[in-house]
C-alpha cells in the first residue's frame, strides 16, 4: 500500500534504516554519479546495487528516472523495498546566483519542490542538492551572496518539505568551508535541512576532511565518500580523486568519525576517477582574496595533511575535454565501473562497512 501521511512515510523510511543499521554497522551504498557515463536509468541502477550486495543507493532525479508519473515512481519504491535497498534522492543546484545553476530547470524554488515530490514518491526521506561549485568560490564574488540566495530558495519551500516529510541535504560542493555550510543549515532550520557530507570536496577549500566531519558530521543526513591524494606543489598543493585505498586519506579514522557523528547516514561511495590533478596555488599573490575568512589553525591542519601526502602511484586513464573516439569513451566507462567495484570491495573488507553482504555471503 502506498504510504500517504507524512508520519507513515517517515516511520516507513526510517524503519528500513533502523533494520539495516540496527547493530551499529554503517550502511554501505553507492552514489549513481560514480558510473554516470554508463547512463543507466533507475531500474538498472537498483538491480546493479542489489547485485553488489549493498544497502543503499543515491539516485539522481529527475535525470535517472524514465518517467515522473507517480505510478512509475511508486513501482521503483516498491522494487527498492523488495530488494531491501534504502533510497536517497539527489537533485542539482538550487542557487540562481551560482555558475552551476541550470536556467532550464526554471524557478529554483519550483524546481526544488518538484524534486521533493519526486523524492517522496520514491520513498526517499532525504534529498541531496548543492549551492555552487569551486568556480563560484574563485569568481571573486563574496560567498555570502550564494548563501543568502540559497537561503531564500530554501525558505520558500520549507512548509512543502515539512508536509512531504523529506529532508534536504545540502552538499559541501567545493564552494563553502564547513563553517559556512553549517551557518547555512542553522539559518535554514536543522529540523528539515542537513548536510550531504562529501570527503573529496573539502580539498577544494583547503580543508582536512577530518575537520569537515567534526564540523558537519552532526548535521549529516547522507554522504559521498571517496579517497584522494594530496601533495606539495611548487604553487602550493595538488590533489586528485582516486579509488578507495589508492589515496592519502586515513579512511579508517574518517569512518570512525562517521560512526561517532552520523551513524544513521549511509556511506554512499561516490568514486570519481579519470580527472587530472587540481592545483591549489596558495603561494601565489591574489589567491587568498578568495578565502578572506580562512583561519590560520584550519590552514595549518590542511598543510599537515599535504606534507604527509604523495601523488597518485597507480595507473589511471584521464578523460579529455573535447570529442573522444568511442573506444576511448568505452575504456573510461569501464574504468568508472572497475574503480567503483574495487572501492566497494575495499569498503567491505578493509573498512568493515555494509550489512547485506555479510548475511548473503
Amino acid at each position: 500500500m502506498f504510504v500517504t501521511s507524512r508520519r507513515e512515510f517517515l516511520v516507513s523510511a526510517m524503519g528500513l534504516a533502523t533494520r539495516l543499521a540496527g547493530d551499529g554497522t554503517l550502511r554501505l551504498g553507492l552514489d549513481s554519479y560514480s558510473i554516470r557515463d554508463l547512463r543507466w536509468k533507475a531500474p538498472r541502477l537498483l538491480e546493479y546495487t542489489a547485485s553488489l550486495k549493498l544497502d543503499a543507493l543515491q539516485i539522481a532525479i529527475p535525470g535517472e528516472l524514465e518517467s515522473q508519473d507517480p505510478a512509475y515512481l511508486r513501482s521503483l519504491r516498491d522494487e527498492a523495498q523488495r530488494l531491501g535497498l534504502y533510497l536517497d534522492a539527489a537533485a542539482g543546484c538550487i542557487c540562481p546566483e551560482s555558475k552551476s545553476f541550470n536556467p532550464a530547470t526554471g524557478d529554483p524554488a519550483e524546481y526544488l519542490q518538484r524534486c521533493l515530490r519526486l523524492a517522496r514518491e520514491l520513498g526517499a526521506p532525504v534529498m541531496r542538492c548543492f549551492v555552487g561549485s569551486p568556480d563560484d568560490r574563485r569568481s571573486g564574488r563574496p560567498i555570502g551572496v550564494l548563501i543568502e540566495s540559497a537561503l531564500k530558495v530554501l525558505r520558500a519551500v520549507r512548509s512543502r518539505a515539512l508536509d512531504l516529510g523529506v529532508k534536504v541535504a545540502v552538499e559541501n560542493h567545493g564552494e563553502m568551508l564547513a563553517r559556512e555550510l553549517r551557518q547555512l543549515v542553522e539559518e535554514a532550520g536543522r529540523d528539515w535541512v542537513g548536510v550531504c557530507l562529501d570527503t573529496g570536496n573539502p580539498l577544494h577549500v583547503m580543508e582536512d576532511p577530518a575537520q569537515t566531519y567534526e564540523v558537519l558530521g552532526p548535521l549529516a543526513l547522507t554522504s559521498h565518500v571517496r579517497d584522494s591524494v594530496v601533495w606539495e606543489h611548487p604553487r602550493g598543493a595538488a590533489f586528485q580523486w582516486v579509488a578507495l585505498g589508492d589515496g592519502c586519506l586515513d579512511l579508517p579514522a574518517l569512518m570512525d568519525l562517521h560512526r561517532r557523528f552520523c551513524p544513521q547516514a549511509p556511506v554512499h561511495l561516490e568514486i570519481i576517477t579519470g580527472r587530472p590533478p587540481q592545483i591549489l596555488p596558495y603561494w601565489e599573490e591574489g589567491f587568498w582574496k578568495f578565502f578572506p575568512d580562512m583561519r590560520a589553525a584550519d590552514f595549518t591542519r590542511f598543510l599537515r595533511l599535504v606534507r604527509k601526502g604523495h601523488p597518485f602511484q597507480g595507473s589511471m586513464m584521464i578523460a579529455g575535454t573535447g570529442p573522444q573516439p568511442e573506444e576511448f569513451r568505452a575504456a573510461l566507462r569501464r574504468q568508472q565501473q572497475y574503480d567503483l567495484e574495487r572501492s566497494i570491495e575495499f569498503a567491505k573488507t578493509r573498512l568493515d562497512l555494509g550489512l547485506r553482504w555479510r548475511s548473503q555471503g
